[in-house]
C-alpha cells in the first residue's frame, strides 16, 4: 500500500490553494497523502496556515510513493532554499515515479534542468525563460500538461511522468494527476473537470453513475 502514497511538499510561503483539488480527491479514492517539509518543523503557507510535515525531505524515498506534488511558493523565486525539492523531483523521475509541479515549482524544475527535454507549461513562457533553462522549444501553451517520460540519467527506463501547470489552473492540474494515477478516466474524468471547473451540474450525474 506504500505505492498508494502521494507526497505533498510543504514549505514556507507554499500556495495552499493550488493543490487542494488534487489531494482531496486522491484521499477520497484510496490514496494516503503525506506532507514533506524541509524538516519536520512547522511551515506556514501563503494563506497563513500552519502545517507540521509528516516527514522531512531527507526521509523521502521514491520507492515508497506513487507521486510527488510540488506547489508554488514565493521562495521558489527568492533564492535556492527550495532547490533540494527540485533535486528530489529528479530522483523521483529517474526512479520512474511521477512528479507534479505547479506555478513557481515549474521554475524550480527548469533551473534543475528537468524541463529541457520534456513537454511542459507554466504561468507564461517568459517566466520560465527568465531561469535560463534550455527547454523553451518544449513549452506548451495549455492549462496543464502531462509528459509521460524520458530516459533517466543512466539511459535506462522511461523515466517518470511529469505534470506541470500554471498558478491559475489548480483544477486542470488535479485533472492531470487524477488521470495519471487512474482515479478517473474517459467520460468520468471529463465530467469531474466540468463539474469543478465549469460548475456544470449535469456532470454530477455522470460522476455518480
Amino acid at each position: 500500500m506504500t505505492r498508494r502514497t502521494a507526497y505533498l511538499a510543504v514549505y514556507d510561503t507554499y500556495a495552499d490553494w493550488e493543490t487542494g483539488h488534487a489531494t482531496a480527491h486522491l484521499a477520497q479514492h484510496g490514496f494516503t497523502v503525506r506532507t514533506v517539509g524541509p524538516t519536520t518543523g512547522p511551515v506556514t503557507s501563503m494563506g497563513g496556515l500552519t502545517v507540521r510535515p509528516d516527514l522531512a525531505l531527507a526521509e523521502l524515498r521514491p520507492e515508497d510513493g506513487a507521486l510527488l506534488i510540488l506547489p508554488g511558493a514565493g521562495l521558489w523565486d527568492a533564492g535556492d532554499e527550495l532547490a533540494p525539492f527540485a533535486r528530489a523531483a529528479r530522483t523521483f523521475l529517474d526512479a520512474g515515479v511521477p512528479v507534479a509541479a505547479i506555478c513557481g515549482a515549474t521554475a524550480g524544475l527548469a533551473r534543475e534542468g528537468l524541463l529541457d527535454e520534456r513537454a511542459h507549461t507554466s504561468a507564461v513562457s517568459f517566466y520560465l525563460a527568465a531561469t535560463g533553462y534550455g527547454g523553451g522549444e518544449h513549452y506548451v501553451d495549455a492549462d496543464a500538461v502531462t509528459d509521460h517520460g524520458r530516459a533517466g540519467r543512466d539511459g535506462a527506463g522511461s523515466g517518470g511522468a511529469l505534470v506541470t501547470a500554471g498558478p491559475t489552473e489548480p483544477v486542470a492540474f488535479a485533472r492531470e494527476i487524477l488521470a495519471l494515477l487512474g482515479v478517473f478516466e474517459g467520460e468520468k474524468l471529463d465530467a469531474w473537470y466540468r463539474l469543478f471547473h465549469d460548475s456544470d451540474a449535469s456532470a454530477y450525474e455522470v460522476l455518480q453513475g
